[in-house]
C-alpha cells in the first residue's frame, strides 16, 4: 500500500513537470482494495483493470521502473511507451491490462476465466485452477456489459471475482444519483453468486473477503460480486480541479486513510515499531525515485513501433515488399504534419 501511495504521489509530480500527457488517474486512497485482493494471486491468476491501473499493476509484481517508464511514454515501459497510464499491460505478470472505457474489461476478464475453466475442463489441463480479478468503478455497474457478464460467469461457473471499487462518484456524478439502489453487491444474488459488502478502507477486511471469494473461484465453485466502499483523495484525474465534492466528505474518509489505519494497527498491536515502519517508507521512496530516473533516462521507442500491434499481419500494411516498416522510408510521410 506504501508502493502505490508514494508511487501515485511522485506521479502527479512528474505529470505537473510535465514528465506525463494525457490523462492521468491516481488511485490515492483506495490502497486497500488492490493490496487485499491482488496479494492472494498467484502468477498464473489474472488481473484485468481500469483507466484507474497503476497501483493494480504494481500489486501483480511489474517492476515500479517498468510502470513509471510507461506512464513517461519510453520504450523500456510495461507496453514498450504505447499505452501510457491507462493502458498498462504485462504477459509475463497476467497483467491483462487497464482499459480506458468503463467496463469494457470486464469482457475481456469473463474470456479469461472463460480460458482457465476450459483448459481444466475441456484441455484436461488438471493443474490450471487460475482465477480471474475484475476491477472496476461503481459508475461501471449501471452499463449492460457488467450485467451481460455476471449472467454468463454465473451460467458457467467461472472461475472468476468481480471486484466493485465504490469509491462513490463516477467522474462528477455521485452514485447516489445514478443508481437506483445503491447497494450494488445485491446485483451478485440477482443473478445467482454471492455479493459481498466490505468496507474498502480496511486493508484486512478486504483481504478476509478476498480470501473467501478467490478460493470458492479456485475451488471451482463459480464467480462472486465483491462491493469494496472506498474513496478517491484526489479529483477523477489530474485535470479535474475536484470542485464538485464536499470539503466535508473528503476530510471524513481522510481520517479513514487506509495506510494511517493499518500502521496504527500494527504498533498497536506490536506487530511492528514506529522506527520499522519509517524504515520501510524510506526503502519505498529509494524504490520510486529510482524508477524515476530510470524513466528519465531510458530511450523513447523508435517510429517504426507506431505501426506494430494495430494489424495481426502487419504485413497488410506495416511492412513493404523489401521487408522493412513503410515509415522508415523518408517519402512514407511525404506531406503530411509532423508532431
Amino acid at each position: 500500500m506504501v508502493l502505490g501511495r508514494s508511487f501515485e504521489d511522485m506521479c502527479a509530480q512528474m505529470y505537473y513537470r510535465g514528465k506525463m500527457f494525457g490523462f492521468v488517474h491516481l488511485y490515492n486512497g483506495q490502497e486497500a482494495v488492490s493490496t487485499g485482493f491482488i496479494n492472494f494471486l498467484k502468477k498464473e491468476d489474472c488481473v484485468v483493470s481500469t483507466y484507474r491501473d497503476h497501483v493494480h499493476a504494481l500489486s501483480k509484481g511489474v517492476p515500479a521502473r517498468a510502470v513509471m517508464s510507461e506512464l513517461f511514454g519510453k520504450a523500456t515501459g510495461c507496453s514498450r511507451g504505447q499505452g501510457g497510464s491507462m493502458h498498462m499491460f504485462s504477459k509475463e505478470h497476467n497483467l491483462i491490462g487497464g482499459f480506458a472505457f468503463i467496463a469494457e474489461g470486464i469482457p475481456v476478464a469473463t474470456g479469461a476465466a472463460f480460458s482457465s475453466k476450459y483448459r481444466r475442463e475441456v484441455l484436461k489441463e488438471a493443474d490450471c485452477d487460475h482465477v480471474t480479478l475484475a476491477f472496476f468503478g461503481d459508475g461501471t455497474c449501471n452499463n449492460g456489459q457488467f450485467y451481460e457478464c455476471l449472467n454468463m460467469a454465473a451460467l458457467w461457473k467461472l472461475p472468476i471475482v468481480f471486484v466493485v471499487e465504490n469509491n462513490l462518484w463516477a467522474i462528477g456524478m455521485s452514485h447516489l444519483r445514478a443508481t437506483s439502489d445503491p447497494q450494488i453487491w445485491k446485483k451478485g444474488p440477482a443473478f445467482g453468486m454471492p455479493g459481498v459488502h466490505v468496507d474498502g478502507m480496511d486493508v484486512l477486511k478486504v483481504r478476509e473477503v478476498a480470501k473467501e471469494a478467490i478460493e470458492r473461484a479456485r475451488r471451482g465453485e463459480g464467480p462472486t460480486l465483491v462491493e469494496c466502499e472506498t474513496y478517491r483523495f484526489r479529483g477523477h484525474s489530474l485535470a479535474d480541479p475536484d470542485e464538485l465534492r464536499d470539503p466535508a466528505e473528503k476530510a471524513h474518509y481522510a481520517g479513514r486513510d487506509p495506510i494511517s489505519a493499518l500502521k496504527k494497527y500494527m504498533i498497536e498491536n506490536k506487530l511492528a515499531s514506529e522506527q520499522e515502519l519509517k524504515t520501510i517508507d524510506k526503502k519505498i521512496e529509494e524504490v520510486v525515485e529510482d524508477a524515476v530516473e530510470f524513466a528519465d533516462e531510458s530511450p523513447h521507442p523508435p517510429r517504426s513501433q507506431l505501426l506494430e500491434n494495430v494489424f495481426a499481419d502487419p504485413k497488410g500494411f506495416g511492412i513493404g515488399p523489401d521487408g522493412k516498416y513503410r515509415c522508415e522510408d523518408p517519402k512514407f510521410t511525404e506531406g503530411t504534419a509532423h508532431v
